[in-house]
């Protein structure tokens, strides 16, 4: 076996466990944070604050029988919660958390984490066409329309950004970026030019991200009151687990993304913290807003979230993907 093998399946097997690591314990972040923000009482009785009751579901999950319901596609309906959580497994090997903690560097590492995007947004149509059920198959419909919608702004966004760094290389986007906090993409002072609408794009590309992870107030694809679990409802044990670990790992994927592209990656303007440490606070400050605007917007319609995306979200990124290059020719 090749060193370069064997560093890939080290690096999915970290991958596995940190993501599994964070489904249980934001879950736990978003349950208590919930419960602040509507002023209850969240997890707090298994463990000091609650600390022990993710691994106790996730042992509850495993111990439940997997049950699939009658006339189901079978392949399709046991193949879907697979297809969600790979695509994000092998998307973290690609992410670099600092310059030497990365478990596979590619040249085109951005363009990866995007083709392995789209698988996920397969699985929630093969969830609801085999389990079914109408308000699966309604809600598999509703999900992809907006996995399509938000990905052309998001990728628009992208392609801004790689004008500006010059590369693909997720690790050479955030080199680009060193040097203090005004170098970051966020900022309209990049590259010795003045562009404006940085921030704009940090911000679609953030509104993208939220959209992707099918979050409220995105969540048009579960819906509870509409359409009882969305495209799970048929699911049960670890097939549920499955979705719900991919939900939380694509949070962490969309956080960090942000996080390499427009703040910095691991770049810390003091210089007194370890590169990784500074990465990982950036992402969890992301996930923390995460969490407070699913608790605090009301779910919007399906017409208004197709509309702010094709109407709204796509030409600001067009127009600014114009205007960088504009930019970019004269100076």
């Amino acid at each position: 076996m090749s060193l370069t093998l064997l560093n890939v399946i080290v690096a999915v097997i970290i991958a596995i466990a940190f993501a599994a690591l964070n489904a249980a314990y934001l879950v736990w972040a978003e349950r208590r944070g919930a419960a602040r923000i509507q002023r209850r009482p969240g997890p707090n009785i298994n463990g000091p604050f609650g600390l022990f009751q993710p691994p106790l579901d996730g042992v509850k999950l495993m111990a439940k029988q997997l049950l699939i319901p009658g006339g189901v596609d079978k392949v399709l309906f046991m193949a879907a919660p697979v297809l969600a959580m790979a695509p994000a497994i092998t998307s973290f090997v690609t992410l670099p958390f600092s310059d030497l903690i990365v478990g596979h560097n590619m040249h085109i590492g951005i363009l990866l984490i995007f083709a392995f995007a789209s698988i996920g947004g397969m699985s929630l149509l093969f969830a609801g066409w085999s389990s079914r059920n109408k308000y699966s198959m309604m809600s598999s419909v509703r999900a992809v329309s907006q996995a399509i919608a938000y990905e052309i702004p998001m990728l628009i966004t992208v392609i801004t950004v790689v004008m500006i760094a010059g590369t693909t290389d997720l690790m050479g986007i955030v080199k680009g970026q060193m040097g203090g906090f005004w170098h970051w993409n966020i900022f309209p002072f990049k590259a010795g030019l003045f562009n404006p609408l940085m921030l704009m794009s940090f911000l679609i590309f953030f509104t993208c991200s939220l959209a992707e992870t099918n979050r409220a107030p995105f969540d048009l694809g579960e819906a509870e009151s509409e359409l009882v679990a969305g495209f799970h409802t048929e699911y049960g044990s670890m097939g549920f687990g499955l979705f719900f670990m991919a939900e939380y790992a694509n949070i962490v994927i969309g956080a960090s993304l942000t996080t390499i592209l427009f703040l910095g990656g691991w770049d810390c303007p003091f210089g007194f913290f370890p590169g990784v440490w500074w990465f990982l606070l950036k992402i969890y400050l992301l996930i923390a807003s995460f969490i407070w605007i699913r608790w605090t917007f009301p779910r919007t319609t399906i017409y208004g979230l197709l509309n702010l995306s094709w109407k709204i979200l796509i030409p600001l990124s067009l127009f600014n993907l114009l205007l960088t290059a504009g930019l970019l020719k004269v100076f």
